[in-house]
């Protein structure tokens, strides 16, 4: 059989102020006033800080213990070596390491909420190896022997800030304010998550350390220290602050609120989001009952779980302290929760009320006591349930090697506190709430964070509704859970849910500056210079646009380019297509009336095969203005340069043949000149074909080399996709413009050299102005196509040839046709020797 195994929990209480010194006695020390005792064969004791004491200035003119008073103000851990002392010794004897039976022997110690109380107590506990249970925050500790002896109930705090994080992160609150327990605790807290939060984006209005506790029956140190971390709230532009307490920091907290009732100060926001570590859970002192809570609506904290114990209320809901022994505190604590005095005690005797043990707990509202089993208390219960199953498995595998008459008892009796620790680090049970309990290798509990939110009502009561949770085992990204729709947000929210940002977040079609001298967090927004976007919110730079989008009017987001070429559909097109097939038609027309008077002298004169020639490059010349027009192939692109640059090259040729005849028959008429022999026809023919061929040349190389292609533009045009002819290489596309310029130069020289030599028609004249005209068309052509973009470039090209070719066509041939249609009487030899006298 397994002994009886009792829990002993001894709260410990501490005098506030030793100031004079006088000569005392040497007695006992000081009792520890409020304990719980159970015997048995084996105990669980347990170090709990509980409450508070008020006492009078402590002269040592006789025992402090009966300077003590009873009224008990708060929660907070001392005497902790005394009371770890007296564990170790007989009881009802204080003599440390020395017991006198085999009853009573302490196999392990329960110790919490505060991190200090943990600490003090191992310095006297892990000398015995004896296994120390923590349920609240972890103390730091330097020394590995020490820590080697704890089991941690309360969850990996690493994993608590992990959570915290990604909560921040879940609703963007970036600029937070930080208030921090001013020990070694909080401290180390603040090491943890200051690098880690500044690093994810988070940052701090403010980072204060919470005013220190002063045992003290002096109070103005400590409310000054109060008041300046109320300015702090109040000052504070964050709408968010994290707490990082344990519970006696509420009951501060709770008087924050009425501060601003007694003096001239602000009064605290209502839209302030608290948020909470699992070290702290609600405290409250007894004239604490009546004040208001609302500051507490909406804040959200963190949690170790707890589970509904079977069997928990209704245990809760017969105890009665009139026939409860050796608990020290019951019956304190029912005078001050029901305001009422048992016999024989002086509490509350001015309105005479009694306490009859037959109160009902239930009937107190939840600021005063929770019927349901909170975090901390789950956590105890859990940890004697731990050490049960450690001994029993302890007893099991001792049994499996020799059997024992007495069922292991004596197993037990001889136990060393040490031979625990193995079974206790291995120990995995499901206990009465169905909820599986086991510790790592380091001794912690293995457990979830809930995450709470906290409704308050007017009556002091308060609802705590779950509403996610931290898996500590999940991803860091995933081990956030949260619903933030059953979130109840503080009243004065009016969105989805409160922000808490230095500035105002930059909308899409900004981006963020950083604000001189001030956190990252704090900024201005600029719009997104031309070509780029933001389309997030918060952006740190905007962002150029896929090559085939661009930025939409706001800048906010990314548009698919429209497909531009110089189609036939279009006004443009639609002109520079009718006036190039009316410039066709109109050569067209020209050359039928040359064919059918091509008999006439004024068609003979000037050698009418370069006349006809000239007539049907320009016809094709205009044509090539065609190929130019519509969605470009590749068919198309190999043609449209080569076919306009071969047409007005052979153009060009014919007018420099016609200027040179004119020259050389001038020269002819001289006496005993030589150039009639150049006056034949493969002098004209062979001058059209050298410049044509050389052109032909040069086109060839091009197009084996560096030919032209379809090709999609995404640079030149901001909103658009031009689909061109990229010429391939521009060095070819401008050596064919050049040689064309060259041979136009040459002509226009030509023919101004020629333009005062007696000629019936004057035509060197006409060719003088055309080539003038031709020459400034090409020669303001090149600046115009290197400075537009698009479809414009190719319509500027069309205008060029259009424009030059028809110059040649109306400067060369509109005299003729005038003399041909309206004054054929012209239009004779006799008139032709009558002009050239």
């Amino acid at each position: 059989m397994v002994p009886f195994i009792a829990l002993v929990l001894v709260a410990l209480s501490k005098p506030v102020s030793l100031t004079s010194v006088a000569k005392c006695v040497i007695g006992r020390p000081l009792p520890i006033k409020y304990k719980y005792y159970h015997s048995g064969d084996l105990l669980v004791g347990g170090i709990i800080s509980q409450l508070y004491m008020f006492s009078d200035l402590i002269t040592f003119k006789r025992h402090p213990s009966e300077e003590l008073v009873d009224d008990i103000v708060y929660f907070m851990a001392s005497w902790t070596y005394l009371a770890s002392m007296e564990l170790l010794s007989t009881h009802g004897r204080f003599i440390p390491n020395y017991k006198c039976d085999y009853q009573d022997k302490a196999v392990s110690v329960i110790a919490g909420p505060s991190s200090h109380i943990c600490q003090f107590m191992a310095t006297i506990i892990s000398i015995y190896k004896i296994p120390q249970f923590i349920y609240g925050s972890s103390p730091v500790l330097n020394d590995n022997m020490q820590a080697a002896f704890f089991q941690h109930m309360f969850p990996n705090e690493d994993k608590q800030t992990m959570g915290i994080l990604q909560l921040l992160l879940h609703f963007s609150w970036t600029w937070i304010g930080l208030f921090y327990l001013s020990n070694e605790s909080g401290e180390s807290f603040i090491q943890s998550i200051v690098p880690m939060f500044t690093h994810e984006g988070i940052c701090f209005d403010f980072i204060e350390a919470l005013p220190k506790e002063k045992f003290s029956t002096n109070a103005d140190e400590m409310l000054t220290e109060w008041f300046q971390t109320y300015n702090i709230i109040t000052e504070s532009t964050a709408n968010v602050i994290l707490l990082h307490g344990q519970n006696q920091i509420m009951v501060f907290l709770r008087a924050l609120p009425l501060l601003s009732e007694f003096y001239d100060i602000s009064v605290l926001r209502n839209g302030t989001i608290w948020i909470l570590t699992a070290e702290m859970e609600f405290a409250s002192l007894p004239f604490q009952r009546i004040w208001n809570i609302d500051f507490l609506h909406g804040a959200i904290s963190f949690a170790v779980p707890s589970k509904e114990v079977s069997g928990f209320r209704e245990f809760i809901q017969t105890r009665n302290p009139l026939s409860e022994k050796g608990d020290g505190f019951i019956r304190i604590f029912w005078e001050l929760v029901f305001e009422c005095s048992f016999p024989k005690t002086v509490l509350n005797q001015e309105d005479g009320k009694t306490c009859s043990g037959e109160e009902r707990l239930e009937t107190l509202p939840g600021s005063v006591f929770e019927m349901s089993m909170t975090g901390q208390s789950y956590s105890v219960y859990n940890a004697v349930y731990a050490v049960a199953h450690a001994l029993q498995a302890m007893v099991s595998s001792k049994l499996k090697h020799r059997g024992m008459a007495d069922g292991g008892k004596r197993v037990l009796l001889d136990l060393q506190s040490w031979q625990l620790h193995h079974f206790l680090r291995s120990v995995s049970f499901n206990n009465s709430a169905s909820e599986k309990i086991s510790f790592d290798q380091n001794g912690q509990i293995e457990a979830n964070f809930d995450i709470i939110s906290w409704v308050t009502f007017p009556n002091q009561s308060f609802l705590q509704v779950k509403v996610g949770k931290v898996d500590p085992k999940a991803p860091r990204d995933t081990m956030l859970s949260i619903s933030a729709g059953d979130i109840t947000w503080p009243n004065m929210v009016n969105q989805e849910w409160p922000l808490s940002l230095c500035s105002d977040n930059c909308h899409a079609g900004y981006s963020k500056i950083k604000v001189e001298g001030k956190s990252f967090c704090c900024y201005d927004c600029l719009p997104c210079p031309e070509g780029k976007i933001s389309n997030q919110t918060d952006m740190d730079d905007c962002i150029p646009c896929p090559e085939d989008q661009h930025p939409s009017h706001g800048q906010d987001s990314c548009i698919p380019k429209a497909i531009s070429f110089l189609s036939f559909e279009e006004p443009l097109g639609i002109s520079l297509a009718t006036i190039a097939a009316s410039f066709s038609f109109i050569t067209a027309l020209v050359l039928g009336i040359f064919i059918k008077h091509r008999t006439t002298p004024i068609v003979r004169a000037n050698n009418s095969n370069l006349t006809f020639t000239l007539l049907t490059s320009l016809l094709l010349s205009f044509l090539c203005a065609f190929l130019f027009i519509g969605q470009p192939s590749k068919i198309s692109c190999l043609f449209q340069q080569v076919a306009f640059a071969l047409m007005f090259s052979l153009a060009v040729a014919c007018i420099l043949s016609k200027t040179t005849i004119v020259i050389l028959a001038f020269m002819a008429t001289k006496p005993e000149s030589r150039t009639r022999k150049w006056m034949g026809k493969q002098f004209s023919t062979s001058i059209v074909l050298s410049c044509v061929l050389v052109q032909a040349a040069i086109c060839i190389l091009w197009l084996a080399t560096s030919p032209p292609f379809p090709d999609f533009n995404t640079q030149s045009m901001p909103e658009e996709i031009v689909l061109e002819c990229n010429e391939g290489s521009s060095v070819m596309f401008y050596s064919v413009l050049g040689f064309m310029g060259s041979l136009a130069l040459i002509s226009f020289t030509v023919a101004f050299l020629a333009r005062k030599l007696p000629d019936s028609y004057n035509e060197a004249k006409f060719i003088t102005f055309s080539m003038l005209v031709f020459c400034s068309v090409w020669l303001s052509f090149v600046p115009t196509y290197l400075s537009i973009k698009g479809k414009y470039m190719v319509a500027v090209e069309i205008f060029s040839i259009l424009a030059s070719g028809g110059s040649l066509l109306f400067c060369i041939f509109s005299p003729k046709c005038f003399i041909i249609i309206l004054r054929p009487e012209l239009n004779k030899r006799g008139q032709l020797m009558r002009r050239r006298n």
